[in-house]
């Protein structure tokens, strides 16, 4: 066989462990829908709409007007692997965006997770076969010299029994390109503090499968001024406040329900490096040391007996989708090293502003803030664009 003939690489893995896909499977599950979450094609052929949020979903806004623009770059894996070519991107963990499937009804949770994970995996072993051109070696393969995809798995969250997603994240370890799961802050639908996901807390940690944290649903629309400021501001509430307050929430919730404490090996990543989880965490940490509420302090209910500080130096990783210096220090001084953030781009979402095929603001930005923290090409920087998610997440094996 010849020799393949290789693009020019970086000199070292660059990874992107944010970075979405909707296979069409799940475009074809989502246009067979009339409420949200919903893809609208116009009927004068115009592009097509992803309404994903109920808030993009007012009345008083015509189908046509309503969410984003959805097109190719949602799900045709060319499209991404050309992104990542723009940008020198080596390797892309691939996922599901939300609402993954938390809308699909009990009976059809297991069937739509099994078919969207063979399918994310499908794409991974076509494109691992299509980079090395079918080579079969016993060697690693450099991450930095080939272009890569892996993938985290969807749960199906709303199947009848906790258990039936325990079995799929059992079956996802049989997979040879998945390296985790994504999941929503809602778990089957009362928070991440819920007994009932007890047993999916289980098999993530008796597996040693990451889970990776994705908020979708954000706030009340009232705390934004309802309908007539999402009509007035668009998304720039929801998305820069919503989304990342209610990471902190539902990770905080997973904290007071002593999550951490009977699940020690827990790993999860958190999306947009943690909302304010890390900011937060020393505030968190004197409201429960003076909530008379826990056991410690007279009352009945038993609090966490973790420090929030070690849940974040031991369970939690963060992305560093957080778009400035401040920011990616604090998501730094809260992980407790640069060891525990990994680089992302929350590719196809906010593509470039002039329409063209420019680079995308969600990368360079991201780029610049790594670089300007911790100086291009350092040791530290290494380790954040790629170096921790080869590490963490066994990209090599």
């Amino acid at each position: 066989m010849a020799e393949l003939t290789k693009p020019q690489m970086p000199a070292y893995p660059i990874v992107d462990i944010h970075t979405h896909v909707y296979p069409e499977s799940y475009l074809n599950l989502l246009r067979s829908r009339t409420t949200v979450p919903y893809i609208y094609d116009p009927p004068d052929g115009s592009r097509s709409r992803l309404i994903i949020l109920s808030s993009d979903d007012s009345p008083s806004v015509p189908k046509e007007k309503r969410g984003r623009p959805v097109d190719s770059t949602y799900s045709d894996i060319n499209l991404k692997l050309s992104f990542m070519r723009k940008h020198n991107i080596t390797t892309s963990v691939i996922s599901l965006a939300n609402p993954w499937l938390d809308f699909v009804p009990a009976q059809d949770a297991a069937h739509w997770a099994e078919q969207i994970n063979n399918d994310l995996e499908r794409i991974c072993a076509e494109q691992y076969a299509k980079a090395t051109g079918g080579i079969s070696t016993g060697n690693k393969l450099a991450l930095n010299e080939y272009f890569f995809i892996y993938a985290f798995g969807a749960l199906p969250l709303s199947a009848p029994s906790a258990n039936i997603v325990a079995n799929e994240i059992s079956r996802l370890k049989t997979l040879k390109f998945l390296r985790g799961v994504i999941m929503g802050t809602s778990g089957l639908g009362k928070g991440l503090d819920d007994p009932a996901l007890d047993p999916i807390w289980a098999a993530l940690e008796s597996t040693q499968t990451i889970m990776f944290l994705h908020p979708h649903y954000g706030l009340p629309n009232d705390a934004f001024g309802g309908v007539e400021a999402t009509e007035r501001y668009g998304h720039v509430l929801p998305l820069a406040l919503g989304f990342p307050l209610e990471t902190t929430i539902a990770v905080t919730r997973m904290y007071l329900a002593g999550v951490f404490d009977r699940f020690p090996k827990l790993s999860i990543l958190l999306a947009h490096s943690g909302g304010t989880l890390p900011f937060l965490a020393g505030r968190i940490e004197s409201c429960v040391a003076h909530e008379r509420k826990f056991v410690e302090n007279g009352g009945d209910v038993v609090g966490p007996q973790k420090s929030v500080w070690n849940v974040l130096k031991e369970n939690i990783y963060l992305d560093a989708v957080i778009y400035g210096e401040v920011g990616l220090k604090a998501a730094v001084h809260g992980a407790g090293s640069v060891d525990r953030v990994l680089f992302g781009t929350d590719h196809p979402f906010f593509p470039p502003l002039d329409g063209n095929d420019g680079e995308w603001l969600s990368v360079t930005t991201n780029r610049k803030a790594i670089d300007g923290a911790f100086g291009a090409e350092s040791d530290a920087a290494k380790a954040i664009l790629g170096g921790n998610a080869v590490r963490i997440l066994h990209l090599e094996n």
